[in-house]
């Protein structure tokens, strides 16, 4: 596999010790968001956007997490 993306790296991607396909997908759509606002968050000069990106990076890792344990729960 090539370097990671921040996105990827931020999500864990290359965690899924079940080798589960639905969490691999899960986990790639969120990080293909991270990197998404990560690149807004390193090209514009407003603080205030900056601070929008990150947050929405923390929420989108936080969601990554959730939409996993969904993924993977057992009854």
């Amino acid at each position: 596999m090539s370097e990671l993306t921040f996105g990827q790296k931020a999500v864990g991607l290359t965690f899924n010790p079940s080798g589960d396909d639905a969490v691999g997908k899960a986990k790639q759509t969120f990080a293909d968001a991270i990197d998404q606002l990560n690149d807004l968050r390193n090209s514009t000069t407003s603080g205030e956007v900056k601070r929008m990106c990150s947050v929405g990076i923390t929420e989108a890792q936080s969601a990554q997490m959730w939409a996993v344990k969904a993924i993977t729960w057992k009854d």
